[in-house]
């Protein structure tokens, strides 16, 4: 009679986990590279009363290089370059980010949908949970996108970008 609920049991345990496994969908792998593109271009933000930021992200090899800056009533109150590469094993980008007269700053970039991504300190790549500053981003369309900071878990900003046509 054990013998009997001990196999009843197995079966039982097998025909639950072939359910399990059935219900499991894997996500096809996004072409991290390919929707990096979408940022290709001069962008443009309102970042306050009397500011306007400028990014120009251009494809460089399989990353970019952006150069960005913030002007408020006339004058260039911050700059920088960025330089972004992607890597293959972690199956995100890469980047430096260099504003004038500031440390150098390394973060790291990903998309988690087509039109989702974030924005991380490179330091906490293997718990992004934990990261103290991350940004979070939405693409709306080819000519819009959005971004919001949060700073210890709480929203800090958002900033809306828009394409400038040339």
């Amino acid at each position: 009679m054990k013998t009997f609920y001990l196999t009843l049991t197995m079966i039982a345990l097998l025909l639950l986990s072939t359910n399990a496994a059935q219900a499991q969908t894997t996500q096809p792998k996004l072409n991290q590279v390919e929707l990096m593109k979408q940022f290709t271009g001069t962008w443009e933000t309102i970042a306050g009363k009397d500011t306007t930021g400028f990014a120009e992200m251009k494809p460089y090899g399989t990353g970019f290089e952006c150069s960005w800056k913030y002007i408020t009533k006339g004058k260039i109150t911050s700059e920088g370059k960025q330089l972004y590469g992607y890597d293959k094993k972690i199956d995100k980008f890469i980047y430096v980010n260099m504003e004038k007269g500031k440390d150098i700053q390394i973060w790291a970039m990903w998309f988690t949908s087509n039109n989702k991504f974030i924005d991380i300190p490179y330091s906490y790549v293997a718990n992004t949970d934990n990261a103290i500053f991350k940004f979070e981003g939405e693409i709306k369309s080819p000519d819009a996108w959005s971004e919001t900071a949060f700073n210890n878990g709480k929203q800090a900003q958002t900033d809306n970008y828009t394409r400038v046509k040339k």
